[in-house]
């Protein structure tokens, strides 16, 4: 009797139906953006859209994202945002995979949608130790690439937030690496006659340097709003770009120097935070490692940076000179970027005058002593320095000046 009455009682919905009612599926979706997306997927998501469409789920496996995605997307980047540097990995290569059509063959509704599954076709990264594999993938890859480049330089509709997501996704999935950590000790003599050894090539370059062109026409495109962009290009993915300046490879360091100053123009509020995490990677150079490839890069960048500085000088722009530019002095390997250090220390004294007996005094400290290669370049700057030093400042420190000097012409080396 009980059971009778039981049975006729309406069933409690079962727990997935619940979470379906209330959209709780696209906040799923929303984690499952920085996961790894294979290539099987783009070939499925045809195949699959007819039993794909009753559910809620906000994004087939590599389609274009619906209203409901978008939505869930825009109130919930705060949270999901600040990771997409640091979960973005490369996906590698499994499975089928197969070129999408071109932007000139889908009618122009259809572009945004196609611009997102050519950004995930390319998440996949390829092995290039072996030239003779994937081949047919690669040049694929290659091609698709070399079409979003022309989508975005030609696109005329700003680019919205999903967009940005997946672009800034497919570019750390591609470009962010670890690179194998030397032994410091032993390299600092090979460092210091690098100018005689053979130029690194990363063997991923044919696709490498187009993702670089991809990022940098999007940070320059006038379709990106910088205001939305930065909830993207973030604190995480500048830190990510910054350890890129490591690479051996001099084509990669100088499309990174571009693309780090077109994103200091751009995006005012990572200013700050940007020539901060410049001074920790020389503070490490300075006083732990001695071993970084592109403090030279970097130091380009100041020189342009310290250019446009306001007058009169900030606080922490001083600080920086003092703790940073002017220590930069005392490594062995400093012939590798001190043209451009020289540049730096020569405009602070351009922009305050009053800064020339703390710079002077800065080169005394660090004056080498054995060396008598750096020594001639430290002359060579000093000369600089003391043709925007004004009388007052000279006679601060004439004394010590022209104790060095007669040491050095006292030298066994001097001419």
């Amino acid at each position: 009797m009980i059971k009778q009455i039981f049975g006729k009682l309406p069933r409690k919905p079962s727990k997935s139906s619940h979470n379906d009612s209330n959209g709780d599926g696209g906040v799923h979706d929303n984690s499952s953006l920085n996961s790894a997306l294979g290539p099987n997927s783009l070939n499925n998501s045809k195949s699959g859209s007819a039993s794909s469409k009753p559910s809620n789920s906000s994004r087939s496996n590599n389609g274009p994202l619906n209203s409901h995605s978008s939505t869930s997307n825009k109130s919930n980047h705060g949270k999901k945002t600040a990771s997409l540097a640091s979960q973005a990995g490369p996906i590698s290569a499994s499975g089928v995979y197969e070129a999408l059509p071109s932007f000139r063959d889908v009618p122009s509704s259809e572009k945004q949608n196609l611009f997102l599954k050519k950004l995930s076709l390319c998440y996949v990264v390829f092995d290039f130790s072996d030239p003779s594999k994937n081949l047919r993938e690669k040049e694929i890859k290659r091609q698709t690439l070399l079409e979003l480049v022309d989508y975005i330089s030609s696109v005329s509709s700003k680019f919205n937030e999903v967009a940005m997501q997946e672009v800034t996704r497919m570019v750390a999935a591609n470009l962010f690496r670890t690179f194998p950590s030397p032994n410091h000790d032993s390299k600092i003599l090979e460092m210091y006659d690098m100018e005689d050894e053979e130029p690194a090539m990363d063997p991923a370059w044919p696709h490498l340097q187009i993702v670089y062109e991809l990022l940098l026409r999007f940070v320059v495109s006038p379709e990106t709003d910088a205001k939305l962009a930065k909830r993207y290009v973030d604190h995480p993915f500048v830190l990510k770009l910054l350890d890129l300046f490591d690479s051996d490879d001099q084509r990669e360091r100088e499309y990174l120097k571009t693309i780090l100053h077109r994103i200091y123009g751009k995006f005012m509020v990572h200013r700050p935070f940007i020539r901060k995490a410049i001074n920790n990677i020389f503070y490490r150079f300075i006083f732990e490692t001695e071993k970084h490839n592109g403090i030279a890069e970097l130091l380009e960048i100041l020189g342009s940076i310290i250019n446009g500085f306001a007058l009169p000088l900030k606080e922490e722009h001083k600080l920086f000179l003092v703790r940073a530019l002017i220590p930069l002095h005392k490594p062995k390997c400093v012939s590798m970027y001190h043209q451009q250090l020289s540049y730096c220390i020569t405009q602070f004294v351009e922009k305050d005058f009053k800064l020339a007996d703390t710079v002077i005094r800065g080169l005394l400290k660090y004056w080498p002593v054995t060396n008598s290669s750096k020594e001639v370049m430290f002359l060579g700057e000093l000369e600089e320095v003391l043709e925007a030093t004004q009388t007052a400042e000279f006679q601060r420190c004439m004394v010590p000046l022209f104790r060095q000097i007669g040491r050095c012409l006292n030298s066994l080396h001097f001419q």
